[in-house]
């Protein structure tokens, strides 16, 4: 391969997978939307494979932090999905303490790589800080029962994913111009 040749940057991919996803669904978080086939089919589509195609592409790129990041989170989208429509709902029914115990786990996961972009820009600290936040809320909400505990999370899920999307936007913007047009 050439040195000439340049590897396109896929992150904003991920970004933009994770960011529109995440406004939608704490769309419904924050009880603006009703749960429905829109949310699920994001979530697939973006949430899961724009995410799992940017993490592979990462791992292509060297880049073992978004890989990491984007090949998993993919994998969070599919797996909700699942959680969701259940096809095993009559013999394995979704309960609120499993949800939760699930959601904390990823918020644990999330703290731990939020510590990893403290050597990244300040946007990636902002989606990653938010996004452990909304998963700690989530499962705060879960494991109490308490529905105002989901309003208030779905508040930072929609900042969390707008700020991620901030961060897709600024990374193709700056690429294209050649020059910092909106500061991560």
């Amino acid at each position: 391969m050439s040195n000439l040749h340049k590897e396109a940057n896929p992150a904003p991919l991920g970004l933009l997978g994770f960011g529109m996803t995440t406004v939608l669904l704490n769309l419904h978080n924050s009880g603006l939307l009703p749960l429905s086939v829109v949310v699920i089919a994001m979530g697939f589509a973006m949430g899961g494979l724009a995410q799992i195609i940017a993490g592979i592409m990462e791992f292509k790129n060297n880049n073992t932090f978004g890989a990491t990041a984007f090949t998993a989170y993919g994998c969070f989208w599919w797996s909700l999905i699942i959680i969701w429509c259940n096809p095993w709902a009559d013999k394995y029914p979704v309960d609120t303490q499993s949800l939760a115990w699930y959601l904390l786990l990823w918020g644990i996961f999330t703290l731990f790589m939020f510590v990893g972009t403290l050597k990244q820009t300040r946007g990636n600290q902002v989606v990653f800080g938010s996004l452990a936040l909304l998963f700690f809320l989530l499962a705060a909400g879960d494991f109490t029962g308490n529905h105002g505990i989901t309003t208030v999370a779905g508040i930072v899920g929609i900042f969390c994913g707008s700020s991620a999307l901030y961060c897709a936007f600024a990374q193709v913007l700056n690429e294209v111009y050649g020059k910092k047009v909106m500061p991560l």
